[in-house]
């Protein structure tokens, strides 16, 4: 019991919010789903971290990072930090839910 708990909470480090747009719940309809994800997770870790926490099957993981945009704010310069998605594809059948709470 001790070890499925150390294990969830790395999970939560991996994945750190769902990414919804327009362009993910298109994904959606093709089994996919969109996830922000730590800059230094693996695919392999995520694959994993989004099995433990939804339990469903995971057939592949895309990853991407999108580099910050660079922004002014009362004139000074500042850039938005960069930050990676994967865009996790699901068995046939599978699906989440990505906007129930998780416990």
């Amino acid at each position: 019991m001790a070890k499925k708990q150390a294990t969830d909470a790395r999970h939560y480090d991996v994945i750190l919010a769902p990414h919804i747009t327009e362009k993910s719940t298109l994904l959606s309809e093709n089994n996919a789903v969109v996830f922000k994800v730590a800059n230094d997770a693996t695919k392999p870790q995520i694959k994993a971290a989004v099995e433990g926490l939804f339990d469903v099957k995971v057939t592949g993981v895309n990853t991407m990072v999108v580099k910050g945009k660079s922004k002014r704010w009362r004139g000074k310069p500042y850039k938005r930090n960069d930050v990676k998605k994967a865009i996790v594809t699901l068995a046939e059948g599978q699906s989440v839910d990505v906007t129930e709470q998780l416990g």
